[in-house]
């Protein structure tokens, strides 16, 4: 895993995590708007326990949807499932898992890794050839760092490797702090989906965040530069 060449950084995008999918009818009549109206780079499909046949199912029925709409379909764990039903990659929990579908799944989809409690870990997973690191989820507690560990993550992350990083925003506030510590990705699921006022104002709000977070981090480097010029 070689040290991240300096270059600008462009704006973070955003990682949209879907709730856990039982019947997908409802995500399919609702998606193609959300996906036209917003950056979106990646979905993460979260789907309901089954067998095999009928999550391959629900995968293809919002495989075109998603696909179609410039996103790329990611299975929150289920690897042995992507080829079959056409997803792009997987989102896989722990060094573990990992190690355990990497091979599967390289070098023609991708592999995103989180359950990644330090920073060896995350080194690990890097050199393995993971195509991001997620800092931030809850783990299976439901506990999370706090906000400053998980930006602190991020930047020393963002500072020294190559591979993308992704922040796990729960709310607008950790989405603006992510993108500004140099988070590529922001990763929002139950934040969009849970809003009152619907997904769509959700997500606008989310993007907006995430530009906000990302240009007030930019603005301190430009002057940073800028006064490093004039000693």
């Amino acid at each position: 895993m070689s040290p991240k060449a300096a270059s600008p950084r462009p704006t973070p995008r955003l990682y949209l995590a879907t709730p856990v999918i039982d019947d997908p009818s409802a995500l399919i009549a609702s998606l193609p708007s959300l996906l036209a109206d917003a950056d979106v780079a990646a979905v993460m499909l979260r789907l309901a326990p089954s067998d095999p046949r009928t999550l391959i199912s629900r995968i293809k029925a919002l495989a075109s949807v998603i696909q179609s709409g410039g996103a790329a379909l990611l299975l929150d764990g289920h690897a042995d499932l992507v080829a079959r039903a056409g997803a792009d990659g997987a989102h896989l929990n722990g060094i573990a898992a990992m190690q355990e579908a990497l091979s599967s799944l390289k070098p023609d989809r991708i592999a995103g890794v989180g359950g990644l409690p330090t920073r060896h870990d995350s080194m690990i997973a890097g050199e393995a050839g993971a195509d991001y690191v997620l800092f931030g989820e809850p783990d299976q507690n439901g506990e999370r760092p706090a906000i400053e560990a998980i930006a602190e993550r991020l930047q020393w992350w963002a500072e020294l490797f190559e591979p993308p990083c992704v922040g796990y925003a729960a709310n607008l506030d950790e989405a603006r702090t992510f993108a500004a510590a140099g988070a590529d990705f922001v990763l929002a699921g139950d934040m969009i989906w849970n809003d009152s006022r619907g997904a769509a104002a959700a997500l606008a709000d989310t993007v907006r965040a995430i530009k906000q977070g990302y240009e007030s981090q930019a603005g301190g480097a430009t002057s940073e530069t800028a006064a490093a010029g004039q000693e």
